[in-house]
């Protein structure tokens, strides 16, 4: 179906009509106008002294028609300050929406920054851990180099600090994932 099929005749005569007002309108303050109007009015004057109408009756004919047209020009007029009424505040309404639109985003970028904050403080958290532990690794290596009196102790030893020195390269390696994504959000 098309639109002029779901509108109903009432509809449609308005359609008609606010087409017809809008195209006069337009016409009316067209250089054409100008000229279709100076062309009847020295058509008018010139009746009299060619003695097809008096002066009177003419004066009476154009004053009437221009009467009439003012009148209708007034209500064209009148049509399109209402309809462009409707179209500002239709506008107003929009720009209204967009820029409730806006202070949302506004308050989900502030709550991000936030997040990203909260994750690179986390992060410089697990970083100063990391380096405490290992800190502690060395502390033990150094004590095993000074405790190598007993080999078996000093192979558990190095099997426990080696297993530790690979969770903190992999501890490290998140930290730094982190920190690329949290530069990434906040750049």
């Amino acid at each position: 179906m098309t639109s002029k099929e779901n509108k109903t005749p009432i509809e449609r005569n308005e359609s008609r009509l606010e087409k017809i007002a809008n195209t006069a309108t337009r016409w009316i303050g067209s250089t054409a106008s100008i000229v279709v109007h100076t062309l009847l009015f020295i058509t008018a004057f010139a009746l009299p002294p060619l003695h097809i109408l008096s002066f009177d009756k003419m004066l009476l004919v154009l004053t009437t028609i221009v009467s009439l047209e003012a009148i209708y020009l007034a209500i064209f007029i009148q049509m399109s300050v209402n309809k462009n009424s409707e179209d500002i505040e239709e506008i107003q309404e929009d720009m209204e929406e967009i820029q409730e639109d806006i202070e949302e985003i506004q308050e989900d970028v502030e709550e991000m920054q936030e997040d990203v904050e909260e994750i690179q403080e986390d992060v410089e958290e697990i970083q100063e851990d990391v380096e405490e532990i290992q800190e502690d690794v060395e502390d033990l290596q150094d004590e095993q180099d000074d405790e190598n009196s007993n080999p078996q102790e000093a192979l558990a030893g190095q099997s426990k600090i080696h297993h530790i020195q690979q969770l903190l390269n992999e501890l490290q390696k998140e930290i730094k994932l982190l920190k690329e994504e949290g530069n990434k959000k906040n750049g």
